[in-house]
């Protein structure tokens, strides 16, 4: 019998748990886990309209004796475990939202479920592993709840929903949940959340202190020009000229101003909208991008610089223009510390072998809010069938998970709390 064992000097107390008891305990959960994504696979709501997700969630947690709210943002649900002794608030966060995605394959148990979005018709899909991510976590839930008199301290269950961002008009997600004051009462300490991934191999575990998943604005540049007819442009001034000087501009920012060294960086134009006839030179023009930055230097480097272009080169060519801003996330920012303070404990899970330093990607999550109030890490989770050549992309019809990768975000999200706990 193998046993952990972990010394409190400053209370004097000795804990002693068998290791090998809780590795039992993971495999007779593993099942129940995989039943339980299949559901939420086979029912997937849209954001802010998780109902029946927020439902089958509470019955297992009370089930489980824990102390359960719901209703928090719109459909979230969020429960607390006691340990058996004082100590730090741990919390673990898990997205519950799927997406307004077809789904394309020939999974028994794919999703059938339409609905409207956007006044348009669609399938609804989790298409970004959201459904792992809740039964991953209701897992964890039951296998601490069986253990709590091993556990220093109190453990937070967040499921969030929104992730993917509220309806237009509506609040929601991380931001909602930490305005309503789910990391208070009790006050968190540190938190904890993971993504699966369909293009990491199923036992690996990805990470990187720093920023890990980019900020993600949107930007909406209006130009005004003056209108005149297409053969003499010297009558008029021209915003759509402008406008391509503008984006020009905008890419030396990063070629030539950003120490991509430090972190990579993105603006891209998506829309250009102006103009309702070949030979007419319109009034105006609108702009609309995205910007992706993984550094907060960087991120303000590059705001300012966005500002002071797009008003000086419209200026230069006879025309106005302004910029605004909106912040969809922030950079998901792993804290350093807790970084070097849980990394031991990815490597007693998965190996050591299989726990992987890896790079930052432009892609944003709502997490990034919660750790811009306590500390937080956020880790990759291996999804996809090793030597598998054809994995498809996050927010795709064809989109589909491993689900034996599961068992080790169970297993990791357990460790990590045994361990930020009770060291």
């Amino acid at each position: 019998m193998k046993y952990l064992i972990f010394l409190f000097t400053c209370f004097g107390i000795i804990n002693v748990y068998s290791q090998d008891n809780l590795e039992q305990q993971f495999i007779d959960i593993e099942e129940k886990v995989i039943e339980w994504r299949r559901h939420f696979h086979e029912n997937p709501e849209l954001s802010n309209r998780e109902f029946k997700t927020a439902e089958t969630i509470t019955r297992h947690l009370k089930s489980l004796g824990l102390e359960v709210k719901t209703g928090v943002a719109h459909t979230g649900v969020v429960a607390i475990l006691k340990g058996n002794s004082p100590g730090k608030v741990v919390a673990l966060r898990a997205d519950i939202d799927a997406l307004p995605v077809t789904e394309r394959n020939d999974l028994p148990f794919k999703s059938k479920i339409k609905a409207t979005f956007l006044n348009t018709e669609t399938g609804v899909m989790h298409a970004c592993g959201h459904d792992t991510h809740i039964a991953i976590l209701m897992g964890v839930a039951e296998i601490l709840s069986k253990n709590k008199d091993k556990i220093r301290g109190t453990v937070k269950f967040i499921f969030q929903p929104a992730e993917e961002g509220p309806p237009p008009g509506e609040e929601g997600g991380a931001k909602l949940m930490i305005k309503e004051g789910v990391l208070e009462n009790p006050k968190v300490d540190a938190i904890f959340g993971l993504h699966i991934s369909s293009d990491t191999e199923v036992g690996k575990i990805e990470y990187k202190s720093g920023g890990i998943m980019a900020g993600v604005e949107r930007f909406v540049v209006n130009v005004k020009g003056k209108q005149t007819h297409g053969s003499a442009p010297w009558n008029g001034v021209d915003p759509i000229y402008i406008s391509a000087k503008i984006i020009d501009g905008y890419q030396s920012i990063i070629s030539r101003e950003s120490n991509l060294l430090v972190e990579p960086a993105v603006i891209t134009v998506g829309k250009i909208t102006s103009g309702v006839r070949f030979n007419i030179i319109p009034e105006s023009a609108e702009l609309i991008g995205t910007i992706r930055t993984l550094d907060l230097d960087m991120k303000k480097l590059i705001f300012k610089r966005m500002t002071e272009m797009t008003e000086t080169i419209a200026k230069a060519y006879g025309g106005e223009a302004s910029i605004e801003f909106q912040e969809n996330t922030t950079i998901t920012y792993n804290d350093p510390d807790l970084v070097t303070q849980m990394l031991p404990t990815f490597e007693k899970v998965a190996g050591k072998e299989n726990v992987v330093l890896t790079k930052a990607v432009t892609g944003g999550e709502d997490f990034s809010y919660f750790q811009e109030v306590v500390p937080g890490l956020y880790f990759f989770l291996g999804g996809m069938t090793p030597g598998n050549k054809n994995a498809f992309p996050h927010h795709t019809p064809d989109f589909k998970i491993d689900e034996s990768g599961m068992l080790l975000g169970v297993k990791t999200l357990t460790n990590i709390t045994f361990d930020f706990l009770n060291n």
